[in-house]
């Protein structure tokens, strides 16, 4: 059998490149299935990475708390979250002083997310302003909790908290909108008709993705003055800093300590939320493994329709050759010789679909990627691999029939036959 296998190569590339055409028809659903998951397997791939480093960023042994989950949502809140009792500065400064497995902790201060429609703040320098910026106020622990770093200038000061100074550290895509080409710092804009100073520059957080011009529009306040110029505005983040790894320690001991703060009895569910960034991948991922199944459905169908095309086209390619095999079975060949014959030559014609798949579906995520730069693309060997097993496995199955038909036909009739 192995001496017969590059004889049975050749004849089936032979039968392949005399009917381009055809065989070019018949592959159409399978070039277009493979391309399918190579594509979108390599965007998901690369956006998966990406978000993963853009999360990471944040703080890898950092707990973020909210009054809902601070994960990835899809869909709407519910309106039992979005009217929960917001959390306080006294829950931070709890958790600070009764979590042992705590390091540091700082809240940071928003407008209240109710029912209606969403407080959205504007930024404006001279004549240029920006919408739905990232209005909060903080403490200099933010810097260090959230895993964050200065482009330019410095962070404000605790003395600067206390004594509501109006002075303001910008995201660094709102810097770049703002003030191109000059130095930021010492600069005065106003957030919602209130100015403040520019006194520092965030460093740009990791991720393709969230890097187009509206990226980082952060403006971080010092957490009084924010509480003195928006004194209806009382919604808090925590973020946690825990101990070297005790992340998981730190969690059971800030949700235990919450739930007898807010009144949770032991039977009820939390009414606030808890994430870390392992736990907002994860979600990320289910997310993207949930599109994924959508993509296999998708390219099953495309792959289905290509092997009832190749089938068709095998026992037309039986027919023709009905001659052929009434010669070949006259001579001595054997039923298993004719299968293995017209078995190569479905999964030689169904493994050339799976490569220009494969190449067609790359430089489709190679396209993607050149086009729009914030969503990185990338190819998993995976991906290929299973472009390349499928193919071989939907002509081996569609193949069979054709291939099994042509091994029981009589030589005497074969030999007849017109």
């Amino acid at each position: 059998m192995r001496l017969e296998m590059p004889e049975n190569l050749r004849m089936a590339l032979s039968a392949l490149h005399s009917h381009k055409l055809r065989s070019f028809l018949a592959l159409l659903g399978i070039i277009i299935g493979v391309a399918t998951v190579i594509a979108v397997s390599s965007v998901i791939a690369g956006l998966r990475e990406d978000v993963a480093a853009y999360i990471e960023d944040y703080g890898t042994n950092t707990l973020w708390i909210f009054k809902f989950d601070p994960g990835i949502h899809v869909g709407r809140l519910s309106r039992e979250e979005r009217m929960r009792k917001s959390l306080t500065l006294e829950d931070a400064e709890a958790i600070r002083e009764l979590c042992p497995a705590v390091k540091n902790v700082v809240a940071e201060v928003m407008h209240r997310i109710a029912e209606g429609p969403p407080h959205t703040s504007m930024a404006r320098y001279r004549d240029h302003e920006v919408y739905a910026v990232t209005y909060t106020g903080s403490f200099p622990a933010y810097l260090e909790v959230f895993n964050a770093s200065l482009a330019q200038g410095r962070f404000f000061t605790e003395a600067e908290v206390h004594h509501r100074v109006p002075v303001a550290v910008i995201g660094y895509h709102l810097a770049e909108a703002f003030f191109p080409n000059q130095d930021p710092v010492g600069k005065t804009f106003l957030v919602d008709g209130r100015p403040y100073e520019v006194v520092g520059v965030l460093e740009r957080k990791k991720g393709e993705f969230f890097r187009d011009e509206a990226g980082d529009r952060r403006v971080l306040v010092p957490y009084w003055t924010f509480r003195k110029d928006n004194p209806g505005a009382d919604e808090h983040l925590i973020a946690a800093e825990a101990q070297p790894g005790k992340l998981e320690e730190a969690f059971d001991e800030v949700r235990g300590l919450l739930r007898r703060r807010r009144g949770v009895g032991y039977n009820e569910r939390d009414n606030f939320g808890i994430s870390h960034a392992q736990k907002m991948v994860e979600e990320f991922h289910q997310l993207t493994d949930a599109i994924a199944l959508a993509l296999v459905v998708v390219s099953s169908i495309g792959l289905l329709v290509g092997g009832v095309g190749v089938m068709a086209i095998m026992l037309v390619s039986v027919t023709e050759r009905t001659r052929e095999i009434g010669v070949r079975k006259a001579i001595g060949a054997r039923r298993r010789d004719i299968v293995w014959q017209f078995l190569m030559e479905a999964i030689t014609l169904t493994g050339v679909g799976g490569v220009l798949g494969i190449v067609l579906g790359y430089l489709v995520s190679v396209a993607v990627d050149k086009i729009s730069p914030t969503l990185p693309t990338t190819t998993p060997a995976w991906a290929v691999a299973a472009g390349v097993i499928v193919s071989v496995s939907v002509g081996l199955f569609f193949g069979m029939y054709p291939a099994v038909k042509a091994a029981r036909l009589d030589p005497v009739d074969a030999l007849r036959y017109e």
